[in-house]
């Protein structure tokens, strides 16, 4: 069964799409992620432009996002302050990450950037995963060592203009946590992806901020920057699909409610290493797209000055 899409212009295969969607929305919620380094990867192989599918997805991971922040609101289980912080920062680089991904395009260099940044960021993500998840299984059955407490001694402590967060039991300046809001704004506007694989970790092993608050608050963080880069992108690049956000958004919401229980029946070593694989499998295939030759080595194109 296909389908038109308006924005960008190519027929596709609407039971595809949902499948694709459906997925990547179960292993979202199985890994507790926003699945956005998984289907703007899929929409780009199937044909989406780059610029479309970035854009697109963005609604679709707010929207995820979106029930989980209310989920974890109801279970007070979200700081808001430490949330606001970090939304200083995240607008400030989504709106960033917008300005870039418009140069880029409009430079022709889009696609290369996007498939380079999957390469490394993915790459380098997925292998320190995958190193941390193999030692966990290998070290399985020996005493655990002592934790370092919440909120511990680090290099965030020693910076000025320090924040207490209550709810979060940590006493940290708040110049990283605007820092890391905006580097993952940046990258969630640029590549289309949430973010949360990124900020979660460097929330609880860099700030030592508790898990029970940690998820919540990056949902809440990821919201609110998604809606941002969705309006942004609409609105300087006129580049999100609707019909195709509206099917990204049906697919995820219900796979996502699978993934979730499938995810709380394994072991976190064997969730972490499944996710490792799986970044590192991306980002081997946008690595083959780079070196692979093109199917046309030249082509001719019109463009207009100052576009």
């Amino acid at each position: 069964m296909q389908i038109y899409l308006p924005i960008a212009e190519i027929p596709v295969d609407v039971l595809f799409v949902l499948g694709a969607s459906l997925a990547v929305g179960f292993i979202s919620g199985m890994f507790g992620i926003g699945g956005g380094f998984l289907m703007t990867p899929i929409l780009i192989f199937i044909g989406v432009p780059t610029a479309v599918a970035v854009a697109s997805e963005a609604p679709q991971i707010a929207a995820s996002a979106f029930t989980g922040a209310l989920a974890y609101w109801r279970r007070r289980a979200i700081d808001l302050k430490l949330g606001l912080v970090l939304l200083a920062g995240g607008v400030a680089g989504s709106g960033l990450g917008v300005w870039f991904f418009n140069a880029m395009r409009n430079a022709g260099q889009l696609d290369a950037v996007i498939a380079v940044a999957y390469v490394v960021l993915l790459g380098a993500i997925g292998g320190l995963m995958l190193v941390e998840s193999i030692r966990s299984i290998l070290r399985r059955g020996e005493p655990p060592k002592p934790k370092r407490p919440a909120g511990g001694r680090g290099l965030a402590d020693r910076l000025p203009l320090k924040l207490r967060f209550r709810r979060s039991m940590i006493y940290v300046s708040a110049i990283p946590l605007v820092g890391l809001g905006a580097f993952v704004g940046f990258v969630g506007a640029v590549l289309g992806i949430g973010g949360g694989f990124l900020l979660v970790p460097a929330l609880v092993y860099v700030f030592r901020v508790p898990t029970a608050v940690v998820v919540g608050t990056s949902l809440f963080q990821i919201l609110v920057t998604m809606l941002a880069s969705t309006m942004m992108h609409a609105v300087t690049n006129g580049s999100v699909d609707i019909l195709l956000a509206t099917l990204l958004m049906i697919g995820g919401a219900v796979g996502s409610q699978f993934g979730v229980r499938v995810g709380q029946k394994l072991p976190g070593e064997q969730l972490r290493l499944l996710l490792a694989l799986l970044l590192l499998a991306v980002g081997a295939r946008f690595l083959h797209q780079l070196a692979a030759a093109p199917d046309e080595r030249f082509s001719v194109s019109i463009t207009e000055r100052g576009r």
